[in-house]
């Protein structure tokens, strides 16, 4: 199906991920200030009964885009209807969806960067004029009908902002950019998501998965399930620190919160090209990976805590990155 349609009381899903979703913008942890706008602008939005501006979230996978998404619907006490860019193939597609929303609606576009331009360019006229025009019928003797659609936000979400058109990016009214999150916010989501799984957790074992979540909620949420396993394996009543070390030990993810495939990326940088500069498509195909994964999903926590840098001529590992794995390479400059 192109679309699913949640009400704002069907927003979280039973199980996985959705049963840690915050059930109000409140409930939601880190990203301070991009709440505070929020909250900000949803409470003018109700008070005026309009609908909220055009939202676009952008940033790293995992920190909470379509959360926010969906927290917008509840706020706004209002219905959502999701789906993304690539599930719309034809301008048909979206304009079914847009001519079935009712005022004040969210329709979220995850993806949204992957649209394709002939179904973009209706989205031009939607969001300005709220209304959207249906050609009927054929060569000369084909008619345009102009259909009015109900005053909507669309809310999108992203991970590659620039590649949204110019012409699509500045009709969003308000666009936020999501940051990694420090240990002490994956600390108290940790803690959260422990008490909605009934699981126990002392506040060492909590810091021990927080510094290990890559900044990111969903691995926090992820490791936290992983090592409620393991514990519950071995007969522990609580995930203490000991406990939490073992089972990420055992997982494979070091002390910095590295997993495999970020140790194999930057010991190919160090051992294969000398720490670098490579450029992406050799790094991808020397890993057998999508350079697309390799950017979007690697590579920002490995830049954004200084163990990788990204130069004119490619990639480049720092002095950090070799102290972490011990490492030594000819005479360069590194940063």
């Amino acid at each position: 199906m192109l679309q699913k349609k949640l009400t704002s009381k069907k927003a979280a899903e039973d199980k996985g991920e959705g049963r840690l979703r915050p059930e109000c913008l409140s409930d939601f942890i880190g990203q301070e200030k991009l709440k505070a706008n929020l909250s900000l602008f949803i409470k003018a939005a109700r008070e005026r009964n309009e609908q909220l501006d055009h939202c676009l979230f952008y940033g790293p996978p995992g920190l909470g885009k379509t959360t926010l998404a969906y927290l917008l619907s509840k706020e706004m006490n209002t219905t959502i209807i999701g789906t993304s860019g690539p599930a719309l193939e034809r301008q048909s597609d979206l304009a079914a969806i847009l001519t079935n929303l009712k005022s004040k609606d969210i329709l979220f576009i995850d993806e949204i960067h992957r649209l394709k331009p002939q179904v973009e360019e209706i989205l031009y006229q939607a969001m300005e004029d709220f209304n959207i025009d249906i050609v009927i019928g054929q060569g000369a003797g084909a008619k345009t009908i102009k259909l009015s659609i109900a005053p909507f936000t669309l809310a999108g979400a992203t991970t590659r902002l620039g590649l949204l058109t110019s012409p699509l990016r500045d009709r969003f009214g308000l666009i936020h950019m999501l940051n990694f999150y420090s240990s002490d916010d994956l600390r108290k989501i940790i803690n959260r998501s422990a008490k909605i799984l009934n699981v126990a957790i002392n506040e060492t074992g909590a810091i021990e998965i927080a510094r290990r979540s890559r900044g990111t909620p969903r691995i926090a949420n992820r490791l936290l399930r992983r090592v409620r396993d393991f514990a519950q394996v071995k007969g522990k009543k609580s995930i203490t620190r000991e406990i939490a070390n073992l089972s990420l030990k055992m997982q494979g993810i070091d002390d910095a919160g590295f997993d495999e495939m970020d140790k194999r990326l930057l010991l190919a940088v160090i051992d294969r090209f000398n720490g670098g500069p490579v450029g992406i498509e050799t790094l991808a195909a020397t890993l057998g990976e999508d350079k697309d994964t390799l950017a979007d999903v690697i590579e920002p926590f490995l830049m954004q805590n200084n163990f990788l840098v990204r130069t004119p001529k490619g990639r480049m590992v720092t002095q950090k990155a070799l102290l972490h794995f011990g490492k030594k390479i000819q005479s360069k400059t590194l940063f």
